[in-house]
C-alpha cells in the first residue's frame, strides 16, 4: 500500500495550493487542474479581482 506522501503531486490553478492524486482522479490525472470544486467554480474569479483591482 502507498502512503499518502507517496502519491504525485500538483499545485491548484486556482489557488496554488498542492493538491495530491486520487483514485477517482486516476484515468484522467492529467486532465485535472483544481484542488477542488471550489476552486473550479472560482477560477475566472482571481483574474477578473486582478483586472479591477488595476483599474
Amino acid at each position: 500500500m502507498r502512503r499518502k506522501g507517496d502519491l504525485p503531486k500538483k499545485p491548484c490553478a486556482t489557488c496554488g495550493r498542492p493538491f495530491a492524486w486520487r483514485k477517482k482522479w486516476a484515468d484522467v490525472w492529467d486532465e485535472v487542474k483544481y484542488c477542488s470544486e471550489r476552486c473550479r467554480r472560482d477560477r475566472g474569479r482571481k483574474a477578473r479581482d486582478e483586472q479591477a483591482d488595476a483599474s
